[in-house]
C-alpha cells in the first residue's frame, strides 16, 4: 500500500473518530449499558456503537483490507499479514466509571508490522495519528504538530505502568532504565505520552491483545520510540489469538 494511500486512509478517519468520541461521551452521559463477555471483560452499548462507526468507514476506505476488531468475531480465524486493528474503546473500565483516559483506536497492519494508526482520547480532545516514519502527529486546535521531537532528561525517567502494583521483573527492569517514578495509565494514551516525551518508558509482561497497542505502535515508533519485546525483537502482528508478548517501549533509542 503506497504511502499517500496510507495517509488519505489516516486522514479519513479524523472526523469519524471526533464524531465517535463525541457520541461515546454522549451515551456516557446518558448511562451506558453493560454485559459481560466471554472472556470476562466488560463491554458496553458505547464499545458497541463506536466499533459501528469505526468498522463502516474503514469497509468504505479499504474495502480489501480485512479488518479485525476487539468487538468483533470476522477475520479472527484468518492468517492475516495486511489487516486493520481496532479497538473502539481501550480503557471500558475507565470509561464506564467516569475517567478520562479512554482511547479509540485503529492501526494499519502491513507485512505484520504496524506502519500507521490514529488514538483519539475524547475526554481529554487529544489526537494522535501518524501514517509513516517521522511522520507521526498531535492534531492541536486543528493543526498538525510533529511529535518526532523530544527533550528528555535522562537522569529523571518518568515511567508509566497499567498498575500500581508493579511485578518484581518489571521493577528490575525499571531500575536498569533509571526509573524514578512511575504512574498507572491503562489504555493506548500511554504510548501517545511517550511519543511526545511526557514519559519515556513502558514495561508490560505478556497481557492484553494486539487489538491494544498496535494504532499506539506505529504512532510511537514513527516518532523516533522504540518498542520492542523482553529480548529486544520487534513486535509483529497477527498472532496466534492475536496475543501481545512482553512489551518495552522507549521514547527514544537511547534511553
Amino acid at each position: 500500500m503506497e504511502t499517500n494511500k496510507v495517509e488519505g486512509a489516516i486522514k479519513n478517519l479524523i472526523d469519524v473518530f471526533f464524531n465517535a468520541g463525541k457520541l461515546s461521551l454522549e451515551l456516557r452521559d446518558k448511562g451506558l449499558t453493560e454485559h459481560i463477555k466471554k472472556d470476562k471483560t466488560p463491554v458496553t452499548n458505547g464499545d458497541i456503537e463506536v466499533n459501528n462507526i469505526i468498522l463502516n468507514k474503514l469497509k468504505k476506505i479499504t474495502p480489501n483490507i480485512p479488518i479485525v476488531s476487539e468487538e468483533t468475531s470476522e477475520n479472527k480465524n484468518l492468517n492475516l499479514e495486511t489487516f486493520w486493528l481496532v479497538d473502539p474503546i481501550d480503557g471500558t473500565y475507565d470509561y464506564m466509571h467516569n475517567g478520562d483516559e479512554f482511547t479509540l483506536n485503529a492501526g494499519l497492519i502491513i507485512n505484520k508490522k504496524a506502519v500507521a494508526g490514529i488514538i483519539y482520547a475524547p475526554a481529554k480532545n487529544r489526537m494522535f495519528y501518524s501514517y509513516g516514519n517521522k511522520l507521526s502527529y498531535e492534531l492541536k486546535n486543528g493543526k498538525e504538530e510533529i511529535i518526532n521531537k523530544k527533550k528528555i532528561d535522562k537522569n529523571y525517567i518518568k515511567a508509566v505502568s497499567y498498575s500500581n502494583n508493579l511485578k518484581t521483573e518489571i521493577i528490575e527492569i525499571h531500575k536498569k532504565l533509571n526509573v524514578k517514578e512511575f504512574v498507572k495509565m491503562k489504555s493506548s494514551l500511554k504510548f501517545c505520552v511517550i511519543a511526545t516525551g511526557e514519559y519515556q518508558i513502558y514495561v508490560a509482561e505478556p497481557r492484553a491483545h494486539e487489538w491494544d497497542i498496535a494504532a499506539g505502535h506505529a504512532i510511537l515508533k514513527n516518532s523516533d520510540g522504540v518498542i520492542t519485546d523482553f529480548d529486544g525483537n520487534d513486535i509483529l502482528y497477527g498472532k496466534k489469538g492475536f496475543k501481545n508478548p512482553s512489551l518495552i517501549l522507549k521514547s527514544l533509542e537511547t534511553i
